[in-house]
């Protein structure tokens, strides 16, 4: 939703839409809880009257607005990649299979995935705002704050163009028989700070770390990709030293333009999976595009 600054609020800018804008706020609601965000999500829901609530799927709303649908006597449908009147399609089964649903049930609530729809257009309006005086409810737990990476740290980028996502080979020995994880360490970061990019990785090199053996040492399995990780939209997706396993791959399903880097010329990439295979060892081809980003004016 475009935002402007006015009066020291922001204000939603598509007045012009036809919709009620309705608000909660004040500090208890500021933060991510259970019992705060239901209160406001009810509060907002009855007051509206709306037969239709929608949300992004993300963690704070998949945990709150289930018990909201209990509350409100409605039904709610999560990961939504796609909405119509009356219906919303959505995946299952690690998205090998796409379903269309249609619920008779009202308040419906439906969470859609971020990313899988189009950005509004139409003519900026400002947008008048009610805020409904909702009491926060009695609650246990208490934010003393927020520890985060430093931004230079943070290799996971939703926003990012482009998605590069590693495999369990660059744990392997190599070509001549030595392993480098250090180096690779070092050349896959430089990469992607260097780029702006989104890393991932595939399950085989994430669940490594559990069985004792060589690792990169800032992988997590929130970086994973495919099968019970993550599934990503961004427009261009680089995958190195990874073999084209269906799980991953399905996790691919919304990147536009897939690429991958493999000395194996007859690998699951290669057979229709990837958009383009360099076959390259990704120690060198990551060596040189190092050369040519540490050049001044270099893209």
């Amino acid at each position: 939703m475009p935002w402007k600054r006015s009066d020291g609020w922001w204000q939603p800018v598509i007045g012009g839409c036809g919709a009620r804008f309705l608000a909660v706020e004040g500090e208890p609601y500021s933060v991510s809880r259970y019992a705060t965000d239901a209160a406001a999500a009810e509060a907002l829901i009855r007051a509206s009257g709306a037969a239709l609530a929608i949300a992004p799927c993300t963690h704070r709303w998949q945990r709150a607005l289930p018990g909201v649908a209990q509350r409100v006597g409605g039904a709610i449908d999560t990961h939504a990649v796609d909405i119509s009147p009356g219906s919303v399609r959505r995946w299952y089964y690690r998205q090998r299979i796409e379903v269309t649903l249609a619920r008779a049930a009202t308040p419906w609530i439906i969470l859609r995935e971020p990313g899988s729809g189009d950005p509004w257009q139409g003519v900026p309006a400002q947008a008048t705002v009610e805020r409904l005086d909702v009491t926060p409810p009695a609650t246990r737990t208490q934010v003393e704050g927020i520890e985060a990476q430093a931004a230079s740290q943070q290799t996971i980028r939703p926003d990012a163009a482009l998605l590069f996502v590693a495999g369990a080979g660059w744990t392997k020995k190599q070509k001549d028989g030595a392993v480098r994880t250090s180096e690779a360490s070092e050349l896959i970061l430089q990469f992607v700070n260097r780029t702006g990019a989104s890393l991932g990785s595939s399950k085989s090199l994430v669940d490594q770390s559990g069985e004792g053996q060589a690792v990169l040492p800032f992988l997590t399995h929130l970086h994973q990709v495919g099968q019970t990780g993550s599934t990503p939209r961004h427009r261009k997706g680089l995958a190195s030293c990874c073999h084209g396993e269906e799980p991953h791959v399905v996790g691919w399903r919304f990147v536009n333009e897939r690429r991958a880097i493999n000395l194996d010329p007859n690998c699951g990439w290669a057979r229709g999976k990837a958009d383009v295979l360099y076959v390259a060892d990704a120690f060198e081809v990551l060596r040189e595009a190092a050369k040519a980003l540490g050049q001044p004016g270099a893209d």
